[in-house]
């Protein structure tokens, strides 16, 4: 079925059919006026000829030249405005197809984007993008510059020798046969060094992202071994893509350029009056002018070929992400306080046939605290992303009267969410904080003890943390994530060991501050530090195989031996045993 929408090329070109209007006008015009080159060229050599015959003066050679120049002007005027408007068309469809990437990015689900090669994506955003551009942009420049000029060279081939013309244009079709057959081979190089560019990029990542890593455990060489080989395979394959794509564009012009040869023989017969048409030196050397850049465009149009092959491997592999997606979604406002009930939550992988925890039961009002914990690996993140509501699950999550997930109401405005990771971006720290919303960021700063260290930067707030916010210690790192947290309210805050990289003296700070700033949220604290726990309202105890237990501390230190073995041994060390 024919592709309509983002997912086709077609689109793309009608979005910009005003530029494209433009760019036609100035395009024939510019073209047609490329055929009074050649004219000119034999008109200056027949003056030539006849000033030295004594028939022209110097004054009409200076005539000549003034009219050249003018005519010249006024070409490449209409070129320039040509020029300009393909570029421009060329730099909007970048920008629409870099932005229904992103719109399709941000909107796949976060499983499958953890799943996806991150430098194949690298690779798909930027070098295939350009990629297709160009090949749009070569085509939209080509049909003038190549399509309508040839077409209009050939009309005035025509004109002065018909059975000549039709000889040495036996030659041009000879190159697009070439190129055309070259066709597979150039598509199937090209996909295989985006594929090699793909698997470098993601090397490269790894490389960076997990330098110390190596470099601690003694892996450093090892892994520059494999980089080496992952380069080399890059650069054997980028050389074979380039190599059909570049080194037969002389044999195309010289394939197109024989008729010269046809041309110098038989049009020195029409001169000297004993071919096929009876020519003066101005004619002979128009005809010689214009048949040459009609071959030289005729290998262009070879080139193009290439370059079009190149940009439908790199469609093919962007096209998936084009297809036409739902528009992003406004922020949503805070909902307002409710009550949470929970009802048989359970949770089990995709594949794996033993749930995380089932059966779990509990509701909290406005202003409650729960601690949620367990042993290692016992799935205290996994009953966090839950709320989030990204996977199926089983049993009910109601706020209020609304039920979260599995196909009922989106947890926006109603879920704030602080994982493990910060997920900071390379911006600023208020920026991070922001991401757009207006109001000040001083009073959340200062509720996760970050407002001193701000004042330390450079340029305070405004300092750039880099690409993850790797300018940042690791507690610094999770305090503007929490910051942020808190800057976007909502009420229902799922917070996954905000306190795992700050010292005690903090952890107290920033849980007294929480706690007035949530005075209206329900808060659900996954932590293994516990030192906090008796003041929290409720307690969750994962077992690790599946239950779990829903108290207070008081009830579960009585009653749960691991909790309570866990918490004697953090309170015995003055809560400092991390996991």
């Amino acid at each position: 079925m024919k592709q309509s929408g983002p997912g086709s090329v077609s689109y793309y070109f009608h979005h910009e059919k005003k530029f494209l209007l433009i760019v036609t006008l100035s395009g024939i015009l510019y073209n047609i006026g490329m055929i009074a080159g050649p004219w000119f060229d034999g008109q200056l050599a027949q003056y030539l000829y006849d000033i030295f015959g004594g028939t022209r003066t110097a004054a009409d050679m200076y005539a000549l030249c003034l009219g050249y120049a003018l005519v010249i002007v006024g070409v490449q005027g209409s070129r320039y405005v040509k020029r300009l408007y393909v570029r421009k068309f060329a730099n909007n469809i970048s920008l629409a197809m870099k932005d229904r990437i992103y719109q399709h990015l941000v909107q796949t689900p976060k499983r499958d984007m953890e799943q996806a090669d991150t430098g194949a994506l690298m690779t798909k955003v930027i070098s295939d993008i350009d990629t297709c551009v160009e090949g749009m942009r070569k085509f939209t420049t080509e049909i003038f510059d190549t399509g309508v000029v040839m077409m209009a060279y050939i009309v005035m081939l025509l004109c002065y020798d018909w059975r000549l013309t039709l000889c040495v244009l036996v030659f041009p079709p000879i190159a697009y046969a070439l190129a055309n057959s070259l066709r597979r081979l150039v598509a199937t190089t090209a996909a295989r060094s985006k594929e090699s560019s793909g698997a470098l990029s993601g090397m490269t990542l790894d490389r960076i992202s997990n330098a110390l890593t190596y470099r601690v455990y003694g892996e450093e060489a090892v892994q520059d071994r494999c980089y080496e080989r992952y380069l080399a395979d890059y650069e054997k394959k980028m050389i074979l893509a380039n190599l059909w794509e570049n080194t037969l564009q002389p044999i195309y012009k010289v394939i197109a350029m024989i008729g010269t040869m046809l041309v110098i023989w038989f049009g020195g017969h029409n001169v000297q009056g004993t071919g096929w048409e009876s020519w003066d030196i101005a004619a002979f050397s128009t005809y010689l002018a214009c048949f040459i850049k009609l071959a030289t465009k005729s290998s262009h149009a070879a080139k193009l070929f290439n370059a079009i092959q190149k940009a439908q491997v790199s469609w093919q592999r962007i096209q998936p992400h084009l297809q036409a997606a739902a528009e992003l979604r406004q922020p949503v406002p805070p909902a307002a306080p409710a009550e949470l009930t929970v009802r048989h939550l359970s949770f089990t992988y995709p594949g794996s046939a033993n749930p995380i925890f089932r059966d779990l039961s509990f509701s909290a009002k406005p202003g409650t605290l729960i601690g949620v914990t367990g042993p290692v690996a016992c799935g205290k993140s996994t009953l966090g992303q839950a709320f989030l509501c990204e996977n199926p699950h089983g049993g009910q999550i109601f706020f209020g009267d609304k039920e979260l997930g599995n196909g009922h109401t989106a947890p926006d405005g109603i879920v704030g969410y602080c994982g493990h990771d910060a997920e900071l971006f390379a911006a600023t720290v208020e920026e991070n904080i922001r991401l757009g919303l207006p109001g000040d960021i001083g009073t959340v700063l200062k509720m996760v003890c970050m407002d001193q260290d701000c004042v330390a930067f450079p340029a305070g707030t405004q300092t750039p943390i880099g690409e993850g916010g790797q300018r940042l210690s690791g507690g610094q790192q999770a305090r503007i994530a929490l910051a942020r947290t808190l800057f976007h309210l909502r009420p229902l805050l799922i917070l996954d060991d905000p306190f795992a990289a700050v010292d005690m003296a903090t952890e107290r700070t920033i849980f007294d501050n929480l706690r007035r700033r949530g005075k209206n949220c329900i808060i659900l604290l996954l932590s293994h530090r516990l030192s906090l726990f008796p003041e929290l309202d409720q307690v969750i105890w994962l077992n690790g195989d599946g239950t779990a237990v829903v108290s207070t501390h008081e009830g579960l230190y009585a009653s749960c031996p691991a909790y309570r073995d866990l918490y004697d041994l953090q309170h015995a060390q003055g809560g400092a045993i991390h996991e």
